[in-house]
């Protein structure tokens, strides 16, 4: 009977030292996650240079360029945050490899996405860089101004400007000219992305430019066909492009969609 008891703390040491094994051979696994945006106008695919559109105000415009910055994707299972380690990617409508992206994420459930809009302060003032935030991009500035987060640009007859312009350079990285938006997608009620080892899943997010005309700033272009520096009206268009942002589908393990 005493060497029975005796056991017992072995036994209790050796469940435990599995748990934990377990945990950690399941951290270990990895599968795949594929990103990809679907740009849009009023839940319609967006048409560079030939497309028409009319805004809320009635007012028609075109777009020849449309790019955001997103950087920082993390995903949350739980309590547990599991991060992008490339951290920058640059959403370009006239480049269609730069619509998607894939990284490995370690196997699990998970409920929601979160991102940053735009490019963070210490990479604004950390001198030339590449990739992404290559300047050669045409998304900088200069030091002093940083990064364009968001641009749009375009024509519209309601743009009382040379060559009816219309060209939204949004950016902006310091004290209240901080136009920087934490962007939070929960997964719909019921739906979850699912990482599974060796496999990969795909998330679609729609970002639809007609947020960027209303709620909670209404920016006509008759008032305002151009936007090119930091200031108070480039931070009320940031607070509505913050909006345009919405799931629209997650594939798991290359199966079917909700």
């Amino acid at each position: 009977m005493k060497s029975f008891f005796l056991l017992i703390p072995f036994a209790l040491f050796s469940y435990l030292n599995m748990q934990s094994s377990q945990k950690i051979n399941q951290a270990n696994k990895t599968g795949n996650v594929k990103i990809t945006f679907i740009n849009t106008v009023k839940e319609k695919p967006l048409k560079l240079n030939s497309g028409k559109y009319l805004n809320p105000f009635g007012e028609e415009y075109s777009v020849s360029k449309f790019k955001y910055y997103i950087s920082h994707f993390s995903f949350t299972s739980g309590k547990n945050n599991f991060l992008d380690p490339e951290n920058f990617h640059l959403i370009d409508e006239s480049n269609a490899e730069a619509l998607h992206f894939s990284f490995a994420l370690s196997a699990g459930n998970y409920n929601s996405l979160n991102f940053l809009l735009g490019v963070d302060s210490l990479h604004n003032v950390s001198g030339a860089q590449t990739g992404a935030l290559d300047p050669l991009n045409d998304m900088f500035w200069t030091w002093n101004n940083g990064y364009i987060m968001a641009k749009i640009e375009g024509h519209s007859l309601q743009a009382k400007v040379v060559n009816n312009k219309l060209e939204y350079h949004i950016g902006g990285f310091m004290g209240e000219n901080n136009v920087l938006k934490n962007i939070l997608l929960q997964f719909p009620p019921g739906k979850s992305l699912i990482i599974q080892e060796g496999k990969t899943s795909e998330i679609i997010i729609e970002a639809d430019i007609d947020a960027w005309w209303q709620q909670p700033n209404d920016i006509k272009i008759a008032d305002h066909p151009v936007c090119s520096t930091p200031g108070p009206l480039a931070k009320k268009i940031a607070d509505n492009y913050s909006k345009m942002f919405s799931i629209k589908n997650i594939i798991n393990n290359g199966g079917a969609s909700f």
